[in-house]
Order: C-alpha cells, then sequence, then structure tokens
C-alpha cells in the first residue's frame, strides 16, 4: 500500500468490489481495503445471483463492463429463468454459485485490473480537512491520504449477531464489526438508524433424504447472465423444493419467548421481502406451510443453503424444527443460522452519485444505504465508483434515470424517499418495467457505457458489434408486416437474422412486440422532462411562501435535485409543487 491514492474503497463485498473495478477501469488510482482480504468477494448469505428485479441489475452493471455478471457465469451451478411464463419485462435471470468459485472469479479479475491495489486492514477512521474528506486510518494506527472515500461496509458497521440468547459481535460469522468507524460516523453528525438481516442455517446434504423432495433442474436453454459469456463453465446441479408444515410451525411458535426478534433486543426492521421463519409464522397464522429451496453451494462438497427458514432460534431449536420437514428427518446443520442488526445511513442525505451532502468527497454503496441484495450492492457500487472517479478525474459523472435503468429507479428511491426497511429491487418499483427488460439492458445503457472510460478496448468493440446487430435486426423487421411479428418466435429463425445472436434476435422480437405500450410511456417522460425544473442542493425551503412546515420538513430532509423528483415525495401535495415553482421562477 503506498501513503496516497485517488479514490480508497473500505469493504470487500459486492459494493466494494465493484465500486474498485469501475473506479480503477475508468482511470483512478485506487485502494481496495478489507479487513480479511482473503474474503474479498465471499458471498454472505445465499449463493445465489440475480432473480427478479435483481437480475436486471446484474444485467445493467455488465454493460458498463461489472464483474459481478461474469463471476457469476464463472462459478454458476445451476440456472434459473424466474418467471419464464410470463413476459420478457418480468423475466428474472438467476444462478445458484460455487462459493469458492464466485470468490476466486472476482478475486482473480479485480487483481488484473490496472491502478487497482488491494490491502488488509479496518478503516476506523475517515480523515476530513473541515468538511471534506482527506484520506482513510486503517487499524487505529496508519494514515493513507484520499482524494476520496467509498464506504462499503455492507453490515459490518456497528454489526452485532444475534441466535436464541447469544450475543457476538460481527458483520457475519467469525468477522468482527467496525465499531469505531460506526461511532465516528454518529459523533460527525450523519443520520444513522438500525437494520436487520438473518441468514439460514446450512445443511449437510448426505443427511437429506432427496428421494422425497422435488426436484428443480437446471434450466436447458443456454443462456448465461454476461453477455461476453459464450458457454456455460460448470455441470449443472438440481435444487430441491420441499415445505414446512403445521408440525414446523408449533415448534417454531412455542419458542418465540428464545426469538430475539421477540424480545426486543433486536430494535431494527428486516427486510419485508425475505422475512425469517420466525415472521412468517407470526405474520401469515393462517398458511400451513411455506416453500423451501435447498440449493447446493458448491459444486464439489456437500453443503445446501435452505432458502426461506431464515432464523435466530437457538441452535437446537433450528434442528428440531428442521426434522419436522419433509426430507429433513434426519439432517445434521453444518452452520446455525443467525440475525445480524447493523448501521446504515439515511440516504436521503446523499447525491444521486451518491456522496454525501454533509462531507465532501466521501461516497456510500451498498447495504450502509439501507439495501438488501448483492445486486443491489454490486449496482451502488458502480455508481459510487464511476462518480469517485469522475470526481478526481475531471470528467462528467455517468447518470442513471428512472426511464432508462433500474440502477436509476433504486438510486432515485433511495435518495428521495428514504428507507424504514431494507430495501430491495423489484420490478413494481420501475413505472417503465415494460422497457426496462433484463434482454435489453445493452441497447438501453450502451451509449451511456461507450461514453465512460470504464470499458476495455475489447469491450468496446463488442458492445458496438451487437448494437450494429440490433440495428440490422431492427432495419430487417421494420420491412416486415406487422401482423408476422405477432404470431409466434418463428420469425426468429429467419434466414433474413442469419448472423444475429439468437439472445438478441428475442430480444429484437420483444422490442417490436411491446412497441406500442413503450410509446406511450416514452410520451410520458417526454412531458415530465419538458417541466423538468431544477431545485439547488442548498434551496432554502423555509423561505417558499406557502409551504406549510410539513411540506418543509420533508423537502429538507430528501432534497430533490428537480421539480419532478419533488413531485414523487410522499405527502407532497400539488398546492406544495406550485409554490416551488413560482419561488424558482421568481428567483430567476
Amino acid at each position: 500500500m503506498l501513503d496516497r491514492y485517488e479514490v480508497i474503497i473500505a469493504g470487500g463485498g459486492h459494493a466494494g468490489c465493484e465500486a474498485a473495478a469501475a473506479a480503477a477501469r475508468s482511470g483512478a488510482h485506487v485502494l481496495l481495503l478489507a479487513i480479511d482480504a482473503r474474503a474479498i468477494g465471499s458471498m454472505s448469505c445465499n449463493p445465489a445471483i440475480g432473480g427478479v428485479g435483481k437480475g436486471h441489475l446484474v444485467r445493467e452493471i455488465d454493460v458498463f463492463g461489472g464483474i459481478i455478471a461474469e463471476a457469476a457465469d464463472d462459478a454458476a451451478i445451476h440456472y434459473r429463468m424466474l418467471n419464464a411464463s410470463k413476459g420478457a419485462a418480468v423475466h428474472g435471470p438467476r444462478v445458484q454459485a460455487d462459493r469458492g468459485l464466485y470468490r476466486a472469479s472476482i478475486q482473480r479479475r479485480l487483481s488484473a485490473i490496472p491502478g487497482l491495489d488491494i490491502g488488509q486492514g479496518e478503516v476506523t477512521e475517515i480523515r476530513l480537512d473541515g468538511s471534506k474528506v482527506a484520506g482513510v486510518v486503517i487499524d487505529g494506527e496508519r494514515s493513507i491520504s484520499a482524494a476520496t472515500v467509498i464506504l462499503a461496509s455492507g453490515t459490518f458497521l456497528g454489526g452485532r449477531l444475534f441466535r436464541g440468547w447469544e450475543r457476538l459481535d460481527g458483520g457475519r460469522i467469525d468477522e468482527p464489526g467496525a465499531h469505531r468507524l460506526a461511532q465516528q460516523i454518529r459523533d460527525i453528525g450523519i443520520p444513522v438508524s438500525r437494520l436487520k438481516t438473518g441468514t439460514p442455517p446450512r445443511l449437510d446434504g448426505r443427511t437429506i433424504n432427496w428421494s422425497g423432495i422435488a426436484r428443480q433442474e437446471s434450466d436447458a436453454q443456454p443462456w448465461t447472465m454476461a453477455a461476453a459469456t459464450q458457454r456455460r463453465a460448470n455441470p449443472q446441479l438440481f435444487c430441491g423444493i420441499t415445505r414446512t408444515n403445521p408440525a414446523t410451525h408449533d415448534l417454531i411458535r412455542s419458542n418465540f419467548d428464545q426469538s430475539p426478534l421477540f424480545s426486543g433486543d433486536i430494535g431494527g426492521r428486516g427486510p419485508r421481502y425475505c422475512p425469517s421463519i420466525e415472521d412468517k409464522v407470526r405474520r401469515f397464522a393462517d398458511r400451513d406451510g411455506h416453500q423451501i429451496f435447498l440449493e447446493p453451494e458448491t459444486r464439489d462438497g456437500h453443503h445446501i443453503y435452505p432458502n426461506g427458514i431464515s432464523t435466530s432460534l437457538p441452535t437446537e431449536v433450528q434442528q428440531r424444527f428442521l426434522r419436522t420437514i419433509a426430507g429433513l428427518s434426519e439432517v445434521e446443520i453444518v452452520a446455525p443460522g443467525y440475525a445480524v442488526e447493523y448501521d446504515h445511513v439515511d440516504p436521503r442525505r446523499l447525491s444521486t452519485q451518491l456522496e454525501s451532502r454533509d462531507i465532501d468527497g466521501l461516497f456510500f454503496a451498498g447495504q450502509i444505504n439501507g439495501t438488501t441484495g448483492y445486486e443491489e450492492a454490486a449496482a451502488q457500487g458502480l455508481v459510487a465508483g464511476l462518480a469517485a472517479s469522475a470526481r478526481v478525474t475531471g470528467r462528467v459523472p455517468t447518470t442513471f434515470d428512472r426511464a432508462s435503468s433500474y440502477i436509476g429507479v433504486m438510486i432515485d428511491d433511495l435518495t428521495l424517499q428514504g428507507v424504514t426497511e431494507p430495501y430491495r429491487m423489484l420490478t413494481a418499483r420501475a413505472e417503465h418495467r415494460l422497457h426496462l427488460r433484463a434482454d435489453n439492458a445493452e441497447a438501453r445503457l450502451g451509449a451511456a457505457a461507450l461514453a465512460t472510460t470504464a470499458l476495455t478496448d475489447a469491450q468496446r468493440a463488442a458492445l458496438s458489434t451487437r448494437a450494429e446487430h440490433r440495428a440490422r435486426a431492427h432495419s430487417v423487421l421494420a420491412t416486415m408486416p406487422p401482423a408476422t411479428l405477432a404470431i409466434d418466435d418463428d420469425v426468429l429463425t429467419l434466414d433474413a437474422l442469419e448472423g444475429i445472436p439468437m439472445d438478441i434476435r428475442s430480444e429484437i422480437l420483444s422490442d417490436w412486440r411491446y412497441a406500442p405500450y413503450v410509446r406511450r410511456q416514452r410520451a410520458d417522460v417526454e412531458r415530465m422532462k419538458a417541466t423538468t425544473i431544477t431545485l439547488p442542493a442548498t434551496f432554502d425551503y423555509a423561505a417558499v411562501r406557502g409551504l406549510s412546515s410539513e411540506m418543509v420538513e420533508r423537502l429538507s430532509a430528501s432534497r430533490p435535485d428537480s421539480l419532478a423528483q419533488a413531485s414523487r415525495l410522499r405527502g407532497v401535495t400539488p398546492a406544495a409543487l406550485t409554490a416551488l415553482l413560482v419561488a424558482i421562477r421568481t428567483a430567476a
């Protein structure tokens, strides 16, 4: 490690890795710091990448030369297109990954990026020069200077683990939390709250009765997560499907008093769309069962991830309720589940580049901003990495908007609305989801990616070639009778489209089928753009005549960038928007 860098990233999880890759590829001199460098790229919870909404984010990151999609393909041992029977707009590409292969792929890809150094140590302090970042202090001793710092601490910031009556320090099991840094952030005055997430017990697959469990095979269709992946790298494994039952629920219910979720020990809210099994049993008391996916964690070992039963109950209770489930009557636990509570900052105090409004040059990415999930974290890492690099190299930063990307939807939601529970990307969050498909991420964002310096020459050439294929396909289809395109997918085999990759053929056909609806959405977007008026970051809402104290509070907390953004704030009335418009025009 040197004594000075342009960008320092604290945290080697999915946000930190993507931020480091994006910043270094864009020309900045970068240091990625992790408490344990051997754990960089680890999958803390479910060894899977993608899904509905989440897969869209992965494909968008891939367009900008990100590493998560290619690493997912390197490690994939099970491919599954979620919602495959529905329209393309809600298809969710998802892969189950071998943990070791994924971590190795991430580390290999990071080590190959020029200008990126990797160091080991805990960031215990952010060095400040007034209200500007000056660098970091590692392990309470060594000082390293930097023009920008990205905090990507995941669940480690003030992290504490819970399992029954056990209380452990850490961001994940056997890894300590970042408590000195957590205290400094609070002392600076950055708004901080607590959130909670959890993980299920890991099972020994050799003790599962697979003959009594439904099998879910990997998809036969040869799709991949990354555009550059030519073929699947590994033998494909199956997943199992089983369910909890009334006996399971009775046992869990009788041990509610041993759950830290209900004792008051955990104050942070957990993810609504991925609740613990205790939450499910209490909140959905009328349900007689909940589905569990038994997912392999490695191609060579025996560890199984039981997706759907995250828990913080005592180990002994976990063992007992597992054995009430079909196929698991003799199952053994390899590692018990637990809950983790951690600090997050209020993302409304961040710009749309994920830079702090309080400390110049300080960026935040990942779960520290109140999100949950590898994909959400990686997308924020991309945004912060591109922005920090643009800051130090003097380039115009890349912007993401709601009309062209799920990344833009997420950033807008976070920085405008804030969070009251861990934020998870869902297709329902995107008002333009007919256009924002997982299969057309390149078409939507390719031009923006080519405008950056984040792509290698090979990536730039591949993106340009695939854009030419799309242009040719659109040209061919434009000469065909519209009725032909509405019949079936046989059009994909037309001789006229020979030489165009099959995934692009499918994408273009979906474009044509969705076109009338997308045109209507785009017209709505253009109308909004035509009335967009910017709001300065220093705008004094209290000085606006006609704004109630409630409106002043909402707008001051969120600091929207434009009148269009302000219109999407919860509770902001048309009258308040009119008052703002008058104030802005008067000031001009």
